[in-house]
């Protein structure tokens, strides 16, 4: 079912209200029933941060964090071998800037895998916090982000490895709003919770023979992806300063993908066909459990899966996941 701009935002809403007034309540009546367990301090909490959702949160000026990923995405008939990894730097206390390179190898049933490791696309991103949580204050901590997809990954041009393909050809903006919060549940343990929404909008991609389209050989032509709306829920409970758990709640609408141009015919310089393909719209409901666990406030490694499934025209994937994050 599409939902309409005006609806999406009626759910992110509802989604908000539905999630933080019931831990204020259950906050409220510890408060003002039995005497209430000794609250956790934010200094005794160490996080390495959920799966999917980013930080709202911004590093000091000078300050660096590096977070390597390795992942493999698993669908029917196929693995999505990759590595990201956020390098990011502290501009201003307000503003940091970063870099997400990106690692791909393709393994597919009935057909050639890719022919080595590539890269893929290249994300440089900035964020900008706006307000800062304070213990005591309603306010979370709130930031924009403005992230640049850069068509650095191989996707036309595939001759008889399709699995050779790990970009998409054209540039990406997204703009995202991320939130950071904390909770302190009844037994005094604290809750972090992040809720993100960002709207990403693309380029066009020429396009020449075999491609990440599905466009055949001798293809030459234009390919335009939709916009894409996605919204990202995350709660990490403290168990112990070093044990956190981490779940990821994720919602993505796609609109129709666009590809336009002709056909070479063979045997003949001249003669071709016209090609038009169009994806429609598609949406995915994803969830991502983890466990964290912090050597230090510094250093924090993340094992987790994440799962793509129901919605619209979108394959289900399981995609585990381990991650290594430093700050310094």
């Amino acid at each position: 079912m599409k939902i309409r701009p005006d609806g999406r935002w009626a759910l992110l809403l509802c989604s908000v209200l539905g999630i933080a007034l019931p831990l204020q309540v259950a906050h409220s009546q510890t408060v003002g029933g039995a005497a209430p367990a000794p609250r956790q301090s934010l200094d005794d909490a160490w996080w390495t941060g959920p799966m999917l959702a980013n930080s709202a949160a911004t590093l000091p000026r000078g300050h660096v964090l590096v977070e390597p990923y390795l992942y493999d995405v698993r669908s029917a008939h196929a693995n999505g071998y990759g590595s990201l990894t956020y390098m990011l730097y502290g501009l201003t206390d307000r503003l940091t800037v970063g870099l997400v390179p990106v690692l791909g190898y393709n393994r597919v049933d009935g057909g050639p895998d890719s022919s080595g490791v590539g890269f893929g696309d290249v994300s440089v991103q900035a964020q900008y916090r706006l307000t800062q949580f304070h213990e005591g204050s309603w306010v979370p901590t709130i930031s924009l982000q403005l992230q640049e997809t850069l068509p650095t990954g191989k996707y036309d041009r595939l001759g008889d490895r399709p699995a050779d393909g790990l970009g998409g050809g054209a540039r990406t903006t997204t703009l995202q709003v991320n939130t950071q919060t904390y909770f302190w549940l009844g037994n005094g343990r604290i809750l972090r919770m992040r809720f993100n929404v960002a709207q990403s909008f693309s380029g066009t991609a020429d396009v020449a023979d075999v491609s990440v389209y599905g466009t055949p050989e001798g293809f030459h032509g234009t390919a335009r992806p939709g916009r894409s709306f996605l919204v990202n829920a995350a709660w990490e409970y403290s168990l112990s300063q070093r044990w956190v758990l981490a779940f990821d709640l994720t919602y993505r609408h796609s609109h129709n993908t666009r590809v336009r141009g002709d056909v070479a015919l063979p045997g003949s310089a001249q003669a071709s066909s016209h090609l038009r393909s169009d994806s429609g719209t598609s949406a995915a409901f994803g969830f991502a459990p983890a466990i964290e666990y912090n050597w230090s406030a510094r250093v924090g490694m993340l094992v987790g899966v994440r799962v793509i499934t129901g919605g619209h025209a979108t394959a289900t994937t399981i995609t585990p996941a381990v991650a290594l994050n430093y700050v310094h």
